[in-house]
C-alpha cells in the first residue's frame, strides 16, 4: 500500500488553469469526462515521468500545481488513493514506477484556484520532453 501524503501534485496546461484562476471556477483536466476523476501525484519526483508518458505529445505550456489534500476535502473533492490509471486513451502502465506498485492520489472532483498553495513552471524541449519543474513557484 503506497503512503498517503498531505501534498498532491497536478500537471495542468497552463492556459487551462489560467482560465480557472482569472473566473475563480474550479479547474478540471481535459479528460476528466472520460476518466472520471483528476489525476494527481504525492511525490513530485515522479511528475516527469508521468509528464513525459501521457502529455509528451500536447503542445503549449504546462504548469505543476501544489494543494494540500485537507483543503481539497475541505471543497468538495473527494482524494482517494487507487492504483496508476489511463489519462484519456494512454494506459496508466508506466515501466518507471510499475515495480513498485504506488497508489496515486485521484481527485473525484475538480481543483478550485483556492486550495492551491503553488504554482510551478515546467520547462520543456522543442521535442516535447519534459525536462524540469521549477519548484521556486510562480507567485
Amino acid at each position: 500500500m503506497g503512503i498517503k501524503t498531505t501534498k498532491i501534485f497536478h500537471l495542468a496546461l497552463e492556459v487551462d488553469w489560467m482560465k480557472a484562476q482569472t473566473e475563480n471556477i474550479t479547474y478540471f483536466p481535459p479528460t476528466y469526462d472520460q476518466d472520471g476523476f483528476t489525476h494527481g501525484t504525492g511525490e513530485a519526483a515522479k511528475l516527469l515521468d508521468v509528464a513525459n508518458h501521457f502529455y509528451r505529445e500536447n503542445k503549449g505550456e504546462w504548469v505543476c500545481l501544489e494543494m494540500p489534500e485537507h483543503q481539497l476535502n475541505d471543497s468538495g473533492a473527494i482524494v482517494r488513493y487507487e492504483p496508476a490509471a489511463a489519462v484519456g486513451n494512454k494506459s496508466g502502465k508506466l515501466v518507471s514506477i510499475e515495480e513498485s506498485k504506488p497508489l496515486f492520489p485521484h481527485i473525484y472532483g475538480g481543483i478550485h484556484p483556492s486550495v492551491v498553495t503553488g504554482v510551478y513552471a515546467v520547462e520543456r524541449a522543442s521535442d516535447g520532453r519534459f525536462l524540469s519543474i521549477d519548484f521556486s513557484g510562480l507567485g
